[in-house]
């Protein structure tokens, strides 16, 4: 049942020059257990060397002084910070508002609530290794780091992966080093699961932070996130459960599964649940952690890292929290052991609440655009009293005791969709300004009835068409129809309003135009003169009010996400650095990021494992709340 994972790699080798789709099928003993594996390698980053396994084994890099071994050629480090020379391109920002992104985002959406069981691989992960692993430091005790939802743009991306990286970090005083063990909590790429994302906005950015193996040999363990589901989990299957190039960057990769269990020290048990965006726990699932639970007693004390806060979601979702409750209820408590942390990502903040026995911590805050901390509920009942599990725990009372930023401070970033929506935007300011130039000629025509020719009517816009369509794409954006949850009241007031005003300021506009002589001039040309001069403008005009309305609907607790995904806030970003002491005790450090770097230069030092990007204005961290300590 035990396993250690494999020791990471020394030294990296060239990537192929280009992607290879080699369907592999490999057998590797670990303790006494076969993992087989079946999937596609992929272009990788880099291609690292294993190193020989056990304290007894001499590693042929240890005679050189590079860290490669012997015979082979040393892994490059960039000059300059050209792609060709990173090995990957640094990405901005997922611009989340661009009309074929949001095309694409609801049809996958779409998709994978429709298609997800077809495409549900975890079935098939009963034939891979079932081993939990060990994790310890050299005095007994373990540094562990945890971040989630970090697959963004590059420089929020990776100041937090370089932060990470370093060797100690010194954050208001206390000295953290870096940890044995990284946990990546979902999300690890956006906006989908294409393998080149993987590369260019997660995998590339820390193979940059941490290129080689420091001497801790740290070990990553992921849970896969709603967008790593979006293929299936099939890169994410290749990226981090492989029976080879077991590496990601300097860290190693140990697990066999989506789903993961590590024994830490002084009884302490971390177990990664995989609830594929929110459905039930597979059976595999369900007999792999019951083989673990026979480890556990009354002594024992759980970790349970989720891809989701079911506990926040469950305030206006009662089953969210279902699954997670089942989980606890029918494998951890017949054991009398006590979970006393719960660790999320999936919103894109730091929140803790706090119960009698258990603190519940949502920490997403590794690269994605932040999420506003200021519309939490103060208080939550864990499970709700209202789900429709019948056999449901008994509820406990949470309340909220930190959050960052704070509920101020995300008010006041929530202000700043004026000026953010139309830049961080481009495309969804283009569509707006068509529609309105097509509402404007639609009413234009009407109005001024101006089309008297064969060729001007057939190119005439219905008037009735334009308003309807107007119309119902507002109510249809207040809730999508991929969107979880209910659709209450204020969801078609307000989107049915947000339309009507986008019908007022058509009509202004109209009006405006119909001042100018250009509706005069023989056609076509007023149809160019429309294109190229009204349509810039009016599509500027439109994204302010629909800021306005982002505004306002927000407060209402609808289209919260879209006023801050239109921002694409890159600032405020948090990870967690946990430490579990010898005789137990478990200090959580909450560290964050209240400005990430956005210019960066070549890292001078040249040993394997400095990082090859620094920032040319250093980064500094601080706690998000004092430490939290449970015993």
């Amino acid at each position: 049942m035990y396993g250690t994972p494999p020791p990471p790699p020394e030294r990296d080798t060239p990537s192929p020059p280009a992607a290879t789709n080699r369907t592999w099928a490999a057998i590797w003993t670990l303790t006494g257990q076969r993992i087989i594996g079946v999937g596609t390698t992929l272009r990788r980053v880099s291609d690292d060397h294993a190193p020989l396994d056990g304290p007894d084994q001499q590693d042929p890099a240890d005679d050189r002084p590079d860290g490669a071994p012997a015979g082979e050629r040393v892994a490059h480090r960039p000059r300059t910070t050209d792609p060709l020379e990173l090995g990957f391109t640094p990405r901005k920002p997922v611009p989340w508002l661009a009309p074929f992104l949001l095309i694409s985002t609801g049809i996958r959406t779409l998709l994978a609530m429709l298609f997800g069981a077809y495409l549900d691989k975890r079935e098939l992960q009963n034939a891979f290794g079932d081993d939990a692993f060990r994790q310890a430091g050299p005095d007994g005790g373990l540094w562990l780091d945890y971040v989630a939802d970090l697959g963004d743009g590059f420089n929020a991306t990776y100041s937090v992966a370089y932060l990470l990286a370093q060797p100690e970090l010194t954050v208001d005083g206390h000295r953290l080093p870096r940890a044995q063990t990284l946990v990546m909590g979902g999300d690890q790429v956006y906006p989908s699961a294409a393998y080149a994302s993987y590369e260019d906005r997660c995998k590339g950015p820390y193979q940059a932070a941490l290129p080689g193996t420091p001497p801790e040999r740290p070990t990553l363990f992921a849970v896969p996130g709603n967008h790593d589901w979006y293929d299936g989990l099939t890169a994410f299957l290749r990226l981090f459960v492989r029976s080879r190039d077991r590496h990601f960057g300097g860290w190693g990769t140990g697990q066999s599964r989506s789903y993961f269990a590590v024994e830490l020290p002084a009884g302490w048990w971390l177990l990664g649940v995989d609830d594929q965006s929110g459905s039930y726990l597979d059976d595999p699932q369900l007999a792999y952690f019951d083989e673990v639970a026979r480890q556990l007693g009354p002594e024992s004390k759980v970790i349970i890292a989720m891809p989701a806060p079911t506990w926040v979601k469950a305030a206006d979702h009662p089953t969210a929290y279902d699954s997670v409750d089942y989980f606890i209820r029918t494998i951890i408590d017949p054991t009398g052991a006590q979970v006393r942390l719960l660790l999320s990502g999936d919103l894109h903040h730091y929140a803790r609440y706090a119960g009698p026995d258990r603190q519940l911590i949502t920490c997403g805050g590794g690269g994605a655009y932040l999420y506003p901390t200021h519309k939490l509920p103060e208080r939550i009942e864990v499970p709700p009293r209202d789900t429709l599990a019948r056999r449901a725990s008994r509820a406990q009372p949470y309340d909220l005791v930190a959050r960052y930023p704070d509920a101020a401070r995300s008010r006041r970033y929530g202000w700043g969709i004026f000026p953010r929506l139309p830049f961080r935007n481009p495309g969804f300011t283009t569509l707006l300004g068509t529609l309105h130039t097509l509402l404007m000629l639609a009413m234009a025509g009407a109005a001024a009835n101006w089309a008297d020719t064969t060729e001007q009517r057939l190119f005439s816009v219905p008037l009735v068409m334009m308003l309807l369509v107007t119309v119902l794409a507002a109510a249809l954006f207040a809730k999508p129809p991929s969107a979880s949850g209910k659709r209450h009241a204020r969801h078609w007031i307000l989107g049915v309003s947000h339309g009507l005003a986008h019908v007022g300021l058509a009509a202004a506009g109209t009006w405006a135009w119909l001042a100018l002589p250009f509706y005069d001039w023989p056609w076509p040309l007023p149809v160019v003169a429309a294109a190229v001069l009204y349509g810039p403008v009016s599509g500027l005009v439109a994204s302010q009010l629909v800021a306005a309305y982002l505004l306002v609907a927000g407060s209402f607790g609808v289209n919260v996400n879209e006023l801050f995904a239109g921002q694409g806030i890159e600032d405020s970003k948090a990870f967690l650095r946990l430490r579990i002491d010898p005789d137990g005790t478990l200090t959580i450090y909450p560290v964050a990021v209240d400005r990430v770097s956005r210019a960066w230069q070549v890292n001078p030092d040249q040993s394997p494992t400095a990082s090859w990007l620094t920032p040319k204005v250093p980064l500094t961290p601080r706690l998000a709340e004092p430490p939290i300590v449970l015993r």
